[in-house]
């Protein structure tokens, strides 16, 4: 069965958007297809921009004579100012409309880019990141809206597997992509590559997106309340889920304070959202089943897909030793299966209800985990090959789906709000999922670490052996035989703290695998998407 969305869905709360400029219908289809293309574009840069830093942070921190700790925050800082800004988006397409909102993100975005490969200390670079993720993340949530504008019938399915595979092939490719323009040039490219294709939107958006027209009007009477509460919440969330893991939790002052922060300004976030006749997050859109578990299907998925592309560099790095690009190769696969996975998705998606696709696409997704749990010390990219092709082809048939099923289910009038707040969940997810793989690391590393120790002993003829054999080493190499057993046992330590990390890399992924497997089976919860219909040809 054939199933695409339909503009179902209760009137506006809080005021209509802002008047369209003209129909999809009157546009051609080269026209469409052209304007939806440069803001995908847009959407593509700043979700690379996630991850693109995240195999080279060691060579950013030393350009920059920073330490680790303050080279995180070049990460950080981009997701923080990204996630407050996503649900915002809504809000601020209606005032600006889509075409300026994106075309001055597309501008700052660029000059970002450019002030973020030109900085000269940690500070000034993790001041342009915070920028360059606030105007990158207004971008996201708009293609999504303007997918549902500009295509009907089978088109709209295509526009959303577009979509949904440039929101998780991005990030996914981001690792690799920089580690290769780090080894290969130097980490200012990282940033440099941006300004090519953010000229490029910047001036064809402006002259192809008639979408809607600004509505100044709104500024009078807003929720900024709202807004500040939000921007609290969220702020304070990702600063406690992002540093939460490094600094034990709430065993820390700072980590306290934010949590309580975050946990206060939500509960008021919400009520005022609630409560307020046009607020800045429509959350009344949550009655609505299909966004409510869309919503929950985007919030898992996005723990999923930033879960595994945090888990799997971090063990290349650590256990394995890699460098930049041999990282950024050994994770290469998963994106050339999601390519692969794309014609295929919009085979069946014509054909097939998108739930069934989407449970299929969850049900894989969950098996690629599984396939991660019997890692070891000496997984390369041979190794990491199924696993990752699995979890790559899978992802398209994850997040392509919930898109169409979620959004879908909204009438137009509430779905630029709607949209951010999706679109929030996702980014939610991630930083949720990486936190709890973070947590997991530290704990169960230090937990394996005991259990490898106890069997340690003197009646333990293999660690005998190593023990002799590696003093015998040293002292062949030449080095001080009064330091030759502590040499020895100093490498006896490492050799456990290696497996230790091993098998806490194991319960990490197999965390993620549980949350996966849960969503799985929520899927049948859905309700299907009537297909409207499509427009004549000659409709334009």
């Amino acid at each position: 069965m054939a199933v695409a969305n339909a503009a179902a869905g209760s009137p506006a709360q809080g005021g209509a958007l802002a008047t369209p400029v003209v129909t999809s219908f009157e546009l051609s289809t080269r026209t469409r297809i052209f304007a939806f293309a440069s803001m995908c574009v847009g959407m593509f840069i700043a979700l690379l921009d996630i991850q693109i830093v995240s195999a080279s942070l060691a060579d950013i921190g030393g350009g920059l004579s920073a330490g680790a700790d303050e080279t995180a925050w070049v990460q950080t800082s981009y997701l923080i100012a990204e996630i407050i800004v996503i649900p915002l988006s809504g809000w601020l397409s209606r005032v600006m409309s889509t075409r300026w909102l994106f075309s001055a993100s597309a501008v700052g975005f660029t000059l970002a880019s450019l002030l973020c490969g030109m900085a000269w200390d940690i500070n000034s670079m993790i001041a342009f990141r915070a920028l360059q993720g606030f105007l990158g993340g207004s971008m996201i949530p708009m293609v999504f809206t303007s997918a549902f504008f500009y295509f009907q019938g089978n088109q709209r399915v295509l526009a959303a597997a577009t979509v949904g595979a440039l929101a998780s092939l991005a990030p996914t490719l981001g690792p690799t992509i920089g580690g290769w323009i780090t080894s290969s040039y130097s980490w200012h490219w990282l940033f440099f590559i941006n300004l090519v294709p953010g000229i490029f939107v910047a001036v064809v958006v402006p002259m192809l997106v008639r979408i809607d027209k600004p509505d100044l009007s709104l500024l009078r009477g807003a929720d900024y309340a709202g807004m500040i509460l939000m921007a609290l919440f969220l702020g304070c969330l990702e600063y406690t889920l992002e540093e939460g893991p490094r600094y034990g939790w709430l065993g820390d002052d700072l980590i306290r304070t934010t949590a309580w922060v975050s946990a206060i300004s939500g509960i008021a976030f919400i009520w005022r959202s609630l409560s307020f006749a046009r607020p800045v997050v429509d959350l009344r859109a949550l009655k609505e089943r299909n966004f409510a578990l869309g919503c929950f299907f985007s919030f898992v998925t996005g723990l999923g897909l930033f879960a595994t592309i945090y888990l799997t560099p971090v063990f290349l790095a650590r256990v394995r030793g890699f460098g930049a690009l041999d990282i950024g190769l050994a994770i290469f696969s998963t994106g050339i299966f999601q390519v692969l996975a794309i014609p295929v998705y919009a085979f069946f998606a014509r054909r097939y209800d998108l739930r069934w696709l989407m449970m299929f696409g969850l049900a894989c997704f969950t098996l690629s985990m599984w396939n991660f749990t019997p890692i070891t010390h000496d997984w390369g990219w041979h190794e990491l090959l199924l696993p990752q092709a699995l979890r790559g082809f899978s992802q398209q048939f994850s997040v392509a789906p919930v898109v169409t099923l979620t959004l879908g289910s909204l009438a137009p009038e509430r779905l630029k709000l709607a949209s951010g707040l999706f679109n929030l969940m996702r980014n939610l997810g991630g930083a949720i999922g990486i936190a709890l793989c973070g947590t997991i690391l530290n704990d169960r590393t230090n937990l394996h670490f005991l259990r490898l120790a106890e069997h340690l002993q003197a009646g333990n003829e293999a660690m005998q052996d190593m023990l002799k054999n590696g003093g015998a080493g040293l002292l062949a190499a030449g080095l001080d035989p009064l330091n030759e057993a502590g040499g020895a046992l100093h490498n006896l330590a490492r050799l456990t703290l290696r497996e230790a990390q091993t098998q806490a890399f194991a319960d990490a992924f197999f965390a993620v695998m549980l949350c996966l497997l849960l969503a799985t089976l929520m899927v049948p919860l859905m309700r299907t998407v009537a297909a409207p219909k499509a427009p004549s040809p000659d409709a334009h």
